[in-house]
């Protein structure tokens, strides 16, 4: 498995050979990883800075209420909006974490008023601005 996350793009021989496995037990072993979902997909990682959402911020958000229609109603807003590239249910002193990638701190600051901002459930935003990413694993 690590291999084909390191680069899901191998050929199933020459991921047979990284491995050691003939590749008919290593299509084998690959479809069933597919099959039982322990690889839930392929992709391709983006340049953001090239597609101009380069901008990374996390945000941690704090609801008002700690009620499920509040939590829903939060989850189907961040859903929606193209901005989120991520968004976790944590535990601690505010109960989501948000990866917001956009173009610039202008297009930052209108998703923080015209969307978080406009969330009736959402009574703390706080804002951690990416400086750099020297290790991101994500795929």
């Amino acid at each position: 498995m690590h291999e084909l996350e390191r680069n899901g793009r191998l050929t199933n021989i020459e991921l047979a050979r990284k491995i050691g496995l003939s590749t008919s037990a290593c299509l084998r072993r690959v479809q069933e990883l597919e099959r039982n979902g322990t690889i839930l997909g392929y992709r391709a990682v983006l340049n953001r800075d090239v597609l101009g959402s380069g901008f990374v911020v996390m945000v941690a958000v704090g609801l008002s209420r700690h009620l499920k229609a509040d939590q829903v109603e939060f989850e189907r807003v961040m859903a929606n909006a193209p901005e989120v590239r991520e968004c976790h249910s944590i535990s601690g002193t505010v109960e989501y974490l948000l990866r917001i990638e956009v173009a610039d701190l202008a297009a930052y600051k209108h998703f923080h008023t015209e969307v978080l901002g406009m969330v009736p459930q959402v009574s703390s935003i706080t804002s951690h601005i990416v400086m750099a990413s020297p290790k991101d694993e994500r795929a």
